[in-house]
């Protein structure tokens, strides 16, 4: 199937997240009707992706992964710089 056809199941976890008056949507997901590993993807209010290369075994840790680099760097640093991948 066509990667464009792909259907995938989004964690409880995405969602719009707001903090230091900053939107983004979380998105955390996984191929549909698989126990795939999940995928973490950030986009920002300009439409700007951040995707993590590394997948996660579980929605949660890959939400704690979010929430860590939140709170070492701070939100802004989805929205100041280009389109990055992260590890």
């Amino acid at each position: 199937m066509p990667e464009s056809e792909q259907q995938y199941e989004f964690s409880d976890f995405s969602g719009e997240f707001v903090d230091d008056e900053v939107s983004l949507s979380l998105r955390i997901y996984r191929v549909a009707g698989t126990n795939h590993d999940w995928t973490l993807e950030v986009v920002d209010e300009d439409g700007n992706t951040t995707v993590w290369n590394d997948t996660f075994d579980t929605d949660q840790e890959a939400y704690e992964e979010f929430l860590a680099i939140v709170q070492r760097d701070g939100i802004r640093t989805f929205i100041e710089g280009p389109v990055q991948t992260l590890h």
